[in-house]
């Protein structure tokens, strides 16, 4: 399996809280403006965003895991140039956004718990 994404956690914003409790995660590259930043998880890669996972393919956020069920048709341009994606836990087998992947449903409070400052967030395996 291939890599496509591993990287941390530097930042959660204040509204970070109640969106992952409804099984939505906002990631955004470090240097989002502030009114982004508010409602992401900022990250800076330690492996680069590399070809598109497939549907099957595992996301791991520490050690919560769940796998991609799908993949808008943008999503992943958006991660490979600014480091931006929605990701949905709802087990959608089509994502309603072109810039959203859809995974596995996962408990929101769980999602919460794991998004904390140098957490490792991975798509795919090394």
């Amino acid at each position: 399996m291939t890599m496509h994404l591993k990287t941390r956690i530097t930042a959660v914003g204040p509204e970070v809280a109640d969106l992952a409790e409804g099984g939505v995660l906002i990631l955004f590259a470090d240097g989002a403006p502030p009114e982004l930043a508010e409602v992401s998880v900022l990250h800076k890669p330690d492996v680069d965003a590399g070809e598109a996972p497939a549907i099957g393919a595992p996301i791991a956020i520490g050690s919560l895991e769940a796998t991609i069920t799908a993949l808008g048709p943008t999503a992943w341009k958006k991660v490979a140039e600014i480091g931006h994606v929605v990701v949905n836990f709802n087990d959608a087998v089509e994502a309603e956004r072109p810039g959203e992947i859809c995974a596995s449903a996962v408990d929101g409070a769980a999602l919460k718990a794991a998004l904390t400052v140098g957490a490792v967030i991975t798509i795919g395996r090394p």
